[in-house]
Protein backbone atom coordinates (compact mmCIF):
# COMPACT_ATOMS: atom_id res chain seq x y z
CA UNK A 1 0.00 0.00 0.00
CA UNK A 2 1.43 3.35 -0.88
CA UNK A 3 1.40 6.43 1.44
CA UNK A 4 2.25 8.50 -1.32
CA UNK A 5 1.05 9.48 -5.01
CA UNK A 6 2.72 7.60 -7.70
CA UNK A 7 3.34 10.93 -9.56
CA UNK A 8 5.69 8.91 -12.62
CA UNK A 9 4.01 7.96 -15.99
CA UNK A 10 5.60 5.60 -18.42
CA UNK A 11 5.33 7.24 -21.86
CA UNK A 12 7.40 5.38 -24.33
CA UNK A 13 10.61 3.49 -23.77
CA UNK A 14 11.41 6.21 -21.07
CA UNK A 15 10.24 7.46 -17.47
CA UNK A 16 8.04 10.62 -17.47
CA UNK A 17 7.55 12.79 -14.72
CA UNK A 18 4.21 14.73 -14.63
CA UNK A 19 4.85 18.55 -13.40
CA UNK A 20 2.24 20.31 -10.90
CA UNK A 21 0.52 23.24 -11.92
CA UNK A 22 4.35 25.55 -10.96
CA UNK A 23 6.23 24.09 -13.70
CA UNK A 24 8.01 21.97 -11.34
CA UNK A 25 8.74 18.48 -10.75
CA UNK A 26 6.56 17.39 -7.08
CA UNK A 27 8.87 15.42 -4.96
CA UNK A 28 8.20 11.65 -4.93
CA UNK A 29 7.60 11.27 -1.28
CA UNK A 30 4.85 14.17 -1.23
CA UNK A 31 1.73 13.12 0.26
CA UNK A 32 -1.63 13.35 -1.62
CA UNK A 33 -4.01 15.74 -1.30
CA UNK A 34 -7.68 14.55 -1.28
CA UNK A 35 -10.88 15.15 0.64
CA UNK A 36 -11.92 11.65 -0.22
CA UNK A 37 -11.64 8.90 2.87
CA UNK A 38 -10.03 6.19 2.16
CA UNK A 39 -12.56 3.03 1.51
CA UNK A 40 -10.41 0.27 2.93
CA UNK A 41 -10.60 -0.01 6.82
CA UNK A 42 -6.67 -1.08 6.76
CA UNK A 43 -6.43 2.66 5.09
CA UNK A 44 -7.81 4.62 7.46
CA UNK A 45 -5.71 5.78 10.24
CA UNK A 46 -5.73 4.16 13.71
CA UNK A 47 -6.77 6.52 16.51
CA UNK A 48 -3.57 8.60 18.03
CA UNK A 49 -3.65 6.92 21.33
CA UNK A 50 -4.03 3.22 19.64
CA UNK A 51 -0.84 4.21 17.40
CA UNK A 52 0.80 5.44 20.64
CA UNK A 53 0.29 2.51 22.63
CA UNK A 54 1.68 -0.09 20.04
CA UNK A 55 4.64 2.17 19.51
CA UNK A 56 5.90 2.49 22.91
CA UNK A 57 9.50 2.14 24.15
CA UNK A 58 10.46 -0.67 26.85
CA UNK A 59 13.06 0.62 29.21
CA UNK A 60 15.26 -1.94 31.21
CA UNK A 61 16.90 -1.83 34.81
CA UNK A 62 19.25 -4.04 34.81
CA UNK A 63 20.11 -6.55 36.96
CA UNK A 64 22.88 -5.29 39.03
CA UNK A 65 21.54 -1.70 39.32
CA UNK A 66 19.46 -0.80 42.86
CA UNK A 67 17.64 2.33 42.45
CA UNK A 68 14.66 4.43 44.57
CA UNK A 69 12.22 6.68 43.49
CA UNK A 70 9.12 6.84 40.77
CA UNK A 71 8.59 5.52 37.65
CA UNK A 72 5.74 7.59 35.70
CA UNK A 73 5.08 7.14 31.98
CA UNK A 74 3.25 6.09 29.24
CA UNK A 75 6.17 3.24 28.00
CA UNK A 76 6.80 -0.08 28.95
CA UNK A 77 9.10 -1.15 31.96
CA UNK A 78 11.03 -4.23 32.61
CA UNK A 79 12.77 -4.54 35.92
CA UNK A 80 15.82 -7.37 36.55
CA UNK A 81 17.60 -5.82 39.32
CA UNK A 82 15.89 -4.04 42.62
CA UNK A 83 13.68 -0.93 42.78
CA UNK A 84 12.23 0.67 46.09
CA UNK A 85 8.74 2.97 45.03
CA UNK A 86 5.82 3.32 43.03
CA UNK A 87 5.43 2.20 39.30
CA UNK A 88 2.27 3.95 36.82
CA UNK A 89 2.98 3.67 33.88
CA UNK A 90 0.44 2.97 30.97
CA UNK A 91 1.92 0.29 29.38
CA UNK A 92 3.56 -3.40 30.89
CA UNK A 93 5.73 -3.52 33.30
CA UNK A 94 7.58 -7.28 33.99
CA UNK A 95 9.37 -8.07 36.86
CA UNK A 96 12.16 -11.02 35.68
CA UNK A 97 13.30 -13.92 37.51
CA UNK A 98 15.52 -12.47 40.62
CA UNK A 99 14.16 -8.87 40.60
CA UNK A 100 12.88 -7.04 43.66
CA UNK A 101 10.36 -4.48 43.07
CA UNK A 102 9.20 -2.70 46.59
CA UNK A 103 5.96 -0.64 45.78
CA UNK A 104 2.75 -0.27 44.02
CA UNK A 105 1.82 -0.72 40.46
CA UNK A 106 -0.35 0.61 38.82
CA UNK A 107 -0.09 -0.48 34.85
CA UNK A 108 -1.84 -2.58 31.79
CA UNK A 109 -0.19 -6.00 32.03
CA UNK A 110 1.86 -6.88 35.34
CA UNK A 111 4.24 -9.70 34.66
CA UNK A 112 6.21 -10.84 37.84
CA UNK A 113 8.66 -13.07 38.07
CA UNK A 114 10.83 -11.94 40.73
CA UNK A 115 9.59 -10.76 43.97
CA UNK A 116 6.67 -7.43 44.61
CA UNK A 117 6.09 -5.99 47.73
CA UNK A 118 3.42 -3.81 47.30
CA UNK A 119 0.03 -3.86 45.39
CA UNK A 120 -0.99 -3.74 41.84
CA UNK A 121 -4.24 -1.94 41.56
CA UNK A 122 -6.34 -1.50 38.18
CA UNK A 123 -4.18 -4.17 35.63
CA UNK A 124 -6.16 -5.62 33.00
CA UNK A 125 -3.94 -8.71 33.53
CA UNK A 126 -1.53 -9.92 35.73
CA UNK A 127 1.04 -13.03 35.09
CA UNK A 128 1.88 -14.60 38.48
CA UNK A 129 5.52 -16.81 36.94
CA UNK A 130 6.95 -19.80 38.52
CA UNK A 131 9.54 -19.02 41.37
CA UNK A 132 7.19 -15.03 41.20
CA UNK A 133 6.37 -13.92 44.48
CA UNK A 134 3.42 -11.23 45.41
CA UNK A 135 3.29 -9.55 48.48
CA UNK A 136 0.18 -7.67 48.33
CA UNK A 137 -3.10 -7.11 47.16
CA UNK A 138 -4.08 -7.75 43.55
CA UNK A 139 -6.75 -5.99 41.06
CA UNK A 140 -7.08 -6.94 37.67
CA UNK A 141 -9.51 -8.19 35.34
CA UNK A 142 -7.35 -11.50 34.96
CA UNK A 143 -4.90 -13.47 36.65
CA UNK A 144 -2.66 -16.31 35.66
CA UNK A 145 -1.11 -18.10 38.69
CA UNK A 146 1.92 -21.09 37.84
CA UNK A 147 2.74 -23.69 40.10
CA UNK A 148 5.65 -22.76 42.03
CA UNK A 149 4.63 -19.07 42.85
CA UNK A 150 3.64 -17.62 46.43
CA UNK A 151 1.35 -14.96 46.69
CA UNK A 152 -0.06 -13.49 50.28
CA UNK A 153 -2.66 -10.95 50.45
CA UNK A 154 -6.21 -10.66 48.84
CA UNK A 155 -7.13 -11.03 45.04
CA UNK A 156 -10.05 -9.64 43.01
CA UNK A 157 -10.29 -10.46 39.24
CA UNK A 158 -12.96 -10.43 36.78
CA UNK A 159 -15.33 -8.05 37.89
CA UNK A 160 -15.88 -6.29 34.80
CA UNK A 161 -16.65 -9.59 33.46
CA UNK A 162 -19.15 -9.86 36.39
CA UNK A 163 -21.00 -7.24 35.68
CA UNK A 164 -21.98 -7.62 31.92
CA UNK A 165 -22.99 -11.10 32.23
CA UNK A 166 -23.84 -11.72 35.65
CA UNK A 167 -27.61 -13.45 34.55
CA UNK A 168 -25.29 -16.30 33.05
CA UNK A 169 -23.99 -18.09 35.60
CA UNK A 170 -21.64 -17.10 38.68
CA UNK A 171 -18.80 -14.97 37.11
CA UNK A 172 -17.87 -17.24 34.70
CA UNK A 173 -17.74 -15.38 31.83
CA UNK A 174 -19.96 -17.54 29.40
Amino acid sequence: MALWKDTTTQAGPGPAQTLSNTGAAPHSREPEKTNVAPLSPDAARRPVKEAQRLDMKESILASDLTIEGKIIGSGHVRIAGRFKGDVAVEGNVTLDTGAHLEGQVKAQVVVVGGELIGNIDNAKRVELLEGGVINGDVKAGSLTVAAGSRMRGQVEFGWDDVRTTSTKGYGTGS
